[in-house]
Order: C-alpha cells, then sequence, then structure tokens
C-alpha cells in the first residue's frame, strides 16, 4: 500500500473506512434518483417548498445530533444513526404498495424532504469519522482515495438503480439501500477496532464527545473560522441550486413516465461518478499535496465562475450539461476533500457539531436561497441567463473567499507545529 501513499499502520482503518463509505454511497445513489423523480411528481412549483421543508427538518435534527454526539460514543451514534435512517426506509418501501396510491404525492414530497436530511447527515457522520481519525498530513495523503471510493460507490449505485429500477421498481431500491446501510455499519465497526493511539495522537473516540446541544451553532458563528466555512457552503448551495432547479425543469419537460425520468437521473449521476473517479485517482492527492489546500478550495468557485459567464454570454443545452457535470466532477474530486481538510484543524467538538451543523442546516440555508431565487425568477418570467448574471459576483466572492481560508488553515497549521 507505501505506493498509494497508504502506510502500513494505516492500512486496516483506510480500507475499512473505503468500504464504509462506499456502502454509504451506493445506498444514497440507490435513493437520489428515486427521490428526485418523486419530488417532481409534487411540480417543478412545488420544489422551492420541498427545499423549505428540508430546511425545517434540518433545524429540528440538528439539535438531536448534537445531543447524541453528547450522549454516546461515536461507533455508538453511528450504529443507531443510520439504524434509525434504515427503519424509516422500510417504511417508505411499504408505501410504495399500491394500496397506498391515493397518497403517492404526499409519501413523495415526505421521501424527497426525508432523502434530503438523509443524505446530508450520513455523508456528514462519515467525514466527522474520518476527520477525527486521521491528521491534516494523512488527510492530504488519504481523502482523496476515501473521495474516489464515495465516487465507486456512487457508480455501482447508478448502475445498480439502472439494471434494477425496471424490475425492483422504488421500494425495490429502497430495500437494497437498506442492505448498504448495514454494511456500512459494520465497516465502520471494523474500522474503529483498527483506530490506534497513534493514528491522530489524541483520543480515539472511545469517549462521548460532549458539551452542550447548541454548541454547534455558537460556535459556527462565534468562530471567524468556522463561519467562513458556513460561508463558503452557502455560497456553493446557493449556485447548486439553481443548476439542480434548472435541471428538474429540463427533466419534466422532457419525460413523463416516472421510470424514464429516474433513468435519466441516474445516467447523469453514473457519467459524473466516471469523471470523477478519473479526477480522484490521477489528480486529486497530487493536486492537495503539491499545490496545497488553497488552490484545491479555489479551483470550484474559479469552475462556477467560468460556466455561469459562458452559460450568460452564449447560453445552449449542452453548455449547461457540460457545465453541471464538470462542476459536480470539480466539486467530488477537490472542493470536498480540500474542505474536510480544513476541519482538521478544529477541535473534537467542532468537528462532529459545528461541522455538522455547517453541512446540514446552512447547506439547507443556502438552497432556500438558490429554490427562492429560481422561483422568483421564473414567476417574474426571467430566464435562467438573469440567474447567471447573479452568480458571477457570488462566484467572485466565493473565489475570495476560499483564498482567506486557505491562509487561515495555513495559519493554524504552523500554530499546532510550534506548539508540540
Amino acid at each position: 500500500m507505501a505506493l498509494s501513499g497508504v502506510n502500513k499502520s494505516e492500512t486496516s482503518i483506510f480500507l475499512w473506512s473505503l468500504s464504509y463509505v462506499i456502502c454509504i454511497f451506493i445506498a444514497y445513489y440507490l435513493l437520489r434518483p428515486v427521490r428526485d423523480t418523486l419530488g417532481l411528481d409534487a411540480g417543478i412549483s412545488n420544489l422551492p417548498w420541498l427545499f423549505s421543508g428540508t430546511l425545517l427538518a434540518m433545524l429540528i435534527v440538528s439539535p438531536l445530533f448534537s445531543w447524541a454526539v453528547k450522549r454516546w460514543t461515536r461507533i455508538i451514534f453511528i450504529s443507531i444513526s443510520y439504524r434509525f435512517f434504515a427503519g424509516h426506509l422500510l417504511v417508505f418501501s411499504l408505501l410504495q404498495l399500491p394500496f397506498f396510491s391515493g397518497i403517492r404525492a404526499i409519501t413523495g414530497i415526505a421521501f424527497f424532504i426525508w432523502v434530503s436530511v438523509f443524505n446530508l447527515f450520513v455523508v456528514s457522520v462519515f467525514w466527522s469519522f474520518v476527520v477525527d481519525v486521521f491528521s491534516a498530513d494523512r488527510g492530504r495523503r488519504l481523502f482523496g482515495f476515501l473521495a474516489a471510493g464515495a465516487t465507486v460507490g456512487g457508480m455501482a449505485g447508478s448502475v445498480l438503480t439502472l439494471l434494477a429500477v425496471d424490475h425492483a421498481g422504488p421500494a425495490g431500491l429502497m430495500l437494497m439501500a437498506v442492505v448498504m446501510l448495514e454494511a456500512g455499519v459494520r465497516s465502520a465497526r471494523q474500522a474503529a477496532a483498527g483506530i490506534t493511539a497513534d493514528t491522530r495522537g489524541q483520543d480515539a473516540g472511545a469517549s462521548p464527545v460532549g458539551g452542550t446541544i447548541f454548541a454547534g451553532i455558537t460556535h459556527t458563528f462565534k468562530s471567524p473560522y468556522l463561519a467562513g466555512i458556513a460561508l463558503f457552503m452557502v455560497l456553493y448551495s446557493v449556485t447548486s441550486t439553481f443548476l439542480y432547479m434548472e435541471q428538474a425543469a429540463i427533466a419534466a419537460r422532457s419525460f413523463t413516465d416516472r421510470e424514464a425520468r429516474t433513468a435519466f437521473f441516474a445516467g447523469v449521476d453514473l457519467w459524473v461518478n466516471v469523471f470523477t473517479l478519473l479526477a480522484q485517482v490521477f489528480l486529486t492527492s497530487g493536486v492537495i499535496r503539491w499545490l496545497g489546500v488553497t488552490v484545491t478550495l479555489a479551483i470550484l468557485p474559479a469552475v462556477t465562475l467560468t460556466g455561469f459567464t459562458l452559460l450568460l454570454a452564449a447560453p445552449s443545452l449542452m453548455l449547461f450539461i457540460l457545465f453541471q457535470v464538470v462542476r459536480r466532477v470539480t466539486n467530488f474530486a477537490f472542493a470536498r476533500p480540500g474542505r474536510e481538510i480544513l476541519f482538521t484543524a478544529v477541535t473534537a467538538e467542532d468537528r462532529y457539531k459545528s461541522k455538522n451543523f455547517i453541512d446540514t442546516v446552512i447547506y439547507r440555508f443556502g438552497d432556500q436561497i438558490g429554490s427562492w431565487s429560481y422561483g422568483g425568477a421564473s414567476l417574474a418570467g426571467s430566464n435562467f441567463a438573469a440567474l447567471a448574471f447573479i452568480a458571477i459576483p457570488v462566484s467572485v466572492l466565493w473565489l475570495g473567499l476560499t483564498l482567506w481560508l486557505g491562509r487561515r488553515h495555513k495559519q493554524f497549521e504552523i500554530s499546532s507545529r510550534q506548539s508540540l
């Protein structure tokens, strides 16, 4: 494993962490196309309301998350929370039976909100786990490979969806996701069992994090560094939602059959994951090590600025699709692992509570801005080019923020070394 940048002492925990992330991303990508399809059943005009419902759910769940982290050890929390979500999936799969067809629209709304909550919490918990386990130096070497594992899981989930959707339907995909969540729990347990004291040089999570249930919220707004990461997330989410809403509108205009829509969304996800995997395997770790965290973080806002500028100058469907794919690949290959490295500079409590608050509530707050801006522009008769005009200065602000965050992280690293 030395050739790939994984030291012998890290091999066991790395491989189990890799298995962990692959399993949860298979589960998510089995559910993502179903969510998007059921969400369109409620109508494209209602998508902003679905994002509002998601934010409300996040505000309710976030303090419960902090309470659980305070009360339980890391691995017990992971086991209980993932099985909690799996139990919900069993209920949703039953609601897909013909007997419940009369409440299909209500079920679709509930499932859209549920998956949006599920995705952010389940993925955030994984990254909190590995950020807590690996130092910044190990993060530079290993986070790219773990991000590649997430992509492999996404590809596998997309392929399984394309192969199974016509035969298994939404209910079958949900049950397959239940199995993968349980496999993720078991992988996390094995990874936790392989943690040693020198993995990060501190407590490996044998005790609960402690603190207060609102610490994630208060710490985020009191710390300029965490507040900067939160603003990074808002700017990313706003621009992503502009593109998501337009993609949903294109699918609504192009497909009337639910299975066809599901296959379309799964197909887009598959191609995004194929190119993401190539970037993660051949570029991510090298870019982080050689160019540093600052440049790695700056790539996504630079791509976003370029894409929206081109759409404003010469709008076309082909350019939009290309921009959407390139941007998502850039996020998964560079921005995500770079952003996770930023959290290696904060305390264990902030790596769970503040990070989760930013990854969930703050992210969905950005969704609100993006979705209602899109809805308002549609009501006013404006086209997507009007939103592109707004996104350009937002991207410039975002690019400047990434440079500041990168410098702050570097300062934290220098201070940490001097204190040793």
